[in-house]
């Protein structure tokens, strides 16, 4: 097929969807398809890369998104869009993004007859609280809705996520599982040359939170519960692993926790395998990709029951999920789990258990059935 792929985000910037729509795009290349990017201008282009992967993208000019750093947004472009899949017409076109390059795609989609599904990559109607404007979130929802309404379906991570959306009036959503790259993301590619830079003995846990920081992940939440687990195990350690509006406030506060800014690639994975626990405190996440990145490294998680947790959290030696909102709850159970974390043999036991809950979430197999969702839009509005 002829795939044309919709985003405002794309690596280098690390994100999750990001990362999401960057491997459905390489797993559709993979499989054959000729795929087209269409995003934002970066400063760093990448196009050989692309061309080398059996894709080949379209730049925009993009602008920054206002008070988050290293993030932009991709300005409207209808008529060039319209003029280039009236030229070179796609079989089916996935928007993964709802800011103005993604609506302005969408229209020109529904203008030249080709079938568009978009992705619920995003919490936005969520993030307004968390930036001044709360008040706005009922209007950021009615937005979002109406915006993936007029796509023939809506991607969605979790039946959860589905059955909510449904609920709230979204039309015609569809189940698309997210994947994790196991090869990469794996306990082996634990490192005790780093863990001694984080300043540990032996005998000492990790505790590990990778993610922007910036409001919207209540960091103020993993602090807690951090703090709570260092009073019986004075030699534990944060590591906080990114960067964010918050980073220099919280460096500033708290000279105790390691911060190992952004990490990419193997050097991620590295990070990841040598920590002992991981805490996900955020409530604001459509899915929190980082969760199947934790489990894949063998690092047991505490996190909110939603999400990636509320699916992948089965076996209490992976993690713990709690109540959503319930922050008593989390910080026991994380001096709970980082308990069992400090003892060798549960720790090797809880490895395999956590790696064992996401082991099956192969790329190829979700951008297999990718392929298939979008071979089925084309064919339903042929018809």
């Amino acid at each position: 097929m002829q795939i044309a792929i919709v985003t405002e985000t794309w690596p280098p910037e690390v994100n999750g969807v990001a990362l999401t729509v960057h491997a459905l795009a390489q797993g559709l290349a993979r499989l054959g398809h000729a795929v087209e990017v269409v995003r934002p201008r970066q400063a760093c282009e990448h196009e050989a890369a692309l061309a080398a992967q059996g894709m080949h993208s379209r730049v925009v000019r993009g602008m920054d998104v206002p008070r988050y750093p290293g993030l932009r947004f991709g300005v409207a472009r209808p008529h060039l869009l319209r003029r280039s899949w009236q030229a070179r017409r796609p079989d089916a076109i996935y928007i993964a993004t709802e800011g103005p390059l993604g609506h302005s795609a969408l229209a020109a989609a529904r203008a030249l007859g080709i079938p568009a599904c978009t992705g619920f990559h995003t919490r936005f109607d969520r993030f307004a609280r968390h930036y001044g404007v709360g008040w706005l979130t009922p209007l950021v929802f009615a937005c979002l809705r109406r915006f993936h309404n007029h796509a023939e379906a809506t991607l969605v991570p979790t039946t959860e996520l589905a059955a909510f959306l449904e609920d709230h009036g979204f039309r015609n959503t569809r189940l698309l599982r997210r994947s994790v790259d196991t090869d990469l993301f794996h306990p082996g590619r634990r490192d005790g040359t780093l863990r001694t830079l984080w300043g540990l003995a032996d005998d000492d846990i990790a505790v590990l939170h990778v993610g922007r920081l910036a409001p919207e992940k209540n960091l103020g939440l993993a602090l807690r519960a951090f703090d709570a687990i260092r009073e019986r195990q004075p030699g534990a350690r944060l590591v906080l692993v990114g960067d964010g509006p918050e980073r220099a406030s919280l460096e500033a506060r708290r000279p105790d926790v390691v911060f190992s800014g952004m990490r990419r690639e193997v050097d991620l994975a590295r990070h990841y395998a040598s920590g002992d626990l991981f805490l996900f405190p955020s409530l604001t996440e459509t899915f929190g990709n980082v969760t199947l990145e934790a489990l894949a490294s063998g690092v047991p998680v505490v996190a909110f029951d939603y999400g990636a947790a509320r699916d992948h959290l089965r076996a209490p030696a992976a993690g713990r999920r709690v109540a959503c909102g319930d922050e008593k709850a989390f910080v026991a159970a994380a001096v709970d789990l980082s308990t069992q974390c400090s003892r060798a043999s549960s720790d090797m036991r809880g490895r395999a258990i956590a790696r064992s809950m996401v082991e099956r979430q192969s790329t190829a197999e979700v951008a297999s059935h990718f392929a298939d969702l979008l071979a089925e839009l084309a064919i339903g509005k042929a018809a």
